[in-house]
């Protein structure tokens, strides 16, 4: 029976519906945990110190697949030059050098880049429908993921709809809460909290901070808004987690992680919850209601 490595930055409670997403994945493939394939979870808690010493572990098990995600990918692909590794990316993995190109990865990673370029702008462009200008924007960004790559796209997203921002920087939960009290002290209007595992597994504090606070806020994926949020837009998280599966299960069946082209998200959507902004006493454009993929009453 072949043996998956499934290594992640975070905790098994908090990726719970991904790794159900994960195996529906591999089931579409046809592989069933347990029946025909086996997984060896490896989960560092948060403590992404940990990442190397796990990924080794798997590699000198010399699993069939690794697969790399939750902010695992630098230490899965740094773990072996030869084991297959499928790869949640937060952004374009060939400025990384961790692929060759897009199309023809060339080594042994392939994966879905979780993150795409212009959601940042997508965002904004949502709250300049709520909030009016020129009212001041902070942006909440973990400077431990991808935040080079995010933060100029969020600096460029700004200046081309010509927004003033504010970056705040947060990475524990302690410094969650004093971004909020900062953005009182700034008098920022809105806020718009970037991609990422660490805000992902933190979602029912920043949702429900966000209300406490009365800041209108967009966030990155729907999970937010089903916990109380605002509005999101982003990729379908479950489905990247989906599409992870289906690669892996391609791989035991032989293919190559070279000629697995690295997929973008193919799924996104826009979801907002009517009882929080009338919580917030926002009157939410009706135009904005139409074009919602989903609107919890």
């Amino acid at each position: 029976m072949p043996v998956v490595g499934f290594l992640n930055g975070q905790t098994s409670t908090e990726f719970a519906h991904l790794v159900t997403g994960f195996h529906r994945g591999l089931n579409e493939a046809g592989f069933v945990e347990g029946k025909n394939v086996a997984i060896e979870y490896r989960w560092a808690g948060r403590q992404h110190d940990r990442l190397p010493a796990l990924a080794d572990d798997l590699a000198r098990r010399r699993v069939s697949v690794i697969v790399a995600a939750g902010g695992a990918h630098e230490a899965g692909i740094a773990s072996s030059s030869t084991i297959p590794i499928v790869c949640a990316f937060g952004s374009d993995p060939v400025r990384s050098d961790f692929v060759e190109s897009m199309n023809r990865p060339g080594k042994n990673v392939t994966g879905i880049i979780t993150l795409s370029s212009e959601l940042e702008g997508k965002k904004l462009e949502l709250l300049d429908e709520i909030v009016p200008r020129p009212a001041l924007i902070a942006v909440l960004l973990d400077p431990n993921f991808e935040a080079e790559a995010q933060l100029k796209e969020v600096q460029s997203a700004a200046l081309s709809r010509g927004r003033q921002i504010k970056v705040i920087n947060a990475s524990s939960e302690g410094e969650i809460n004093a971004a909020f009290a900062a953005l009182v002290q700034m008098r920022a209007a809105a806020l718009t909290i970037t991609g990422g595992p660490f805000f992902n597994s933190r979602l029912n504090q920043l949702a429900a901070i966000a209300t406490r606070y009365a800041i209108p806020t967009v966030f990155a994926v729907r999970e937010y808004v089903e916990a109380g949020g605002l509005i999101s837009y982003g990729s379908s998280i479950p489905d990247v987690y989906r599409q992870i599966g289906q690669y892996t299960g391609r791989i035991l069946k032989a293919e190559k992680p070279a000629d697995l082209p690295v997929m973008q998200p193919t799924k996104f959507e826009l979801v907002i919850n009517l009882k929080t902004a009338r919580t917030l006493g926002l009157n939410m454009p009706t135009d904005l209601l139409l074009r919602a993929d989903a609107v919890i009453e």
